[in-house]
């Protein structure tokens, strides 16, 4: 009895921590942070030679809904670069290049309050994952 019993909970456990991971959630914007600040992705390009001198590049990818640290993107890969345009100011708007020889132009939204909150799927996996050894050992001690 206690067996099945143990065996039904780490069932469960596993189970309810892969589902938990696998979740993807949909922002409703595409953007990228640089240096704070948060710019939404448009369907405009910019020429080539509007582009001036590199600004930074995407330090962290996820398309996973959530806070982060670091020059993020929630659609280009880590290493996409982003560029000023030339006599346009930063704050209005910046130039990503996705790899291709093409430009894209991002607006300016605001400050990005990223960086400081707990990641609470990876909390709660972390605590499944504790309840799981404490409930595995509790088994095995009691076998003996």
């Amino acid at each position: 009895m206690k067996k099945s019993l143990f065996l039904l909970i780490v069932f469960c456990l596993a189970g309810t921590l892969l589902t938990v991971r696998a979740v993807h959630a949909d922002w409703a914007n595409r953007f990228v942070v640089n240096e704070g600040k948060s710019y939404l992705i448009s369907d405009k390009r910019v020429d080539a030679e509007q582009v001036d001198s590199m600004i930074g590049q995407v330090t962290k990818y996820s398309d996973e809904e959530g806070t982060y640290s670091g020059n993020f993107s929630n659609y280009y890969p880590k290493g996409t670069k982003y560029y000023s345009i030339k006599g346009v100011n930063i704050s209005e708007a910046i130039a990503v290049n996705p790899g291709n020889g093409t430009f894209i132009r991002a607006d300016y939204s605001g400050e990005y309050a990223g960086g400081a909150s707990l990641d609470w799927s990876l909390l709660w996996s972390a605590a499944g994952l504790l309840l799981l050894a404490i409930l595995t050992f509790i088994v095995v001690k009691n076998r003996n």
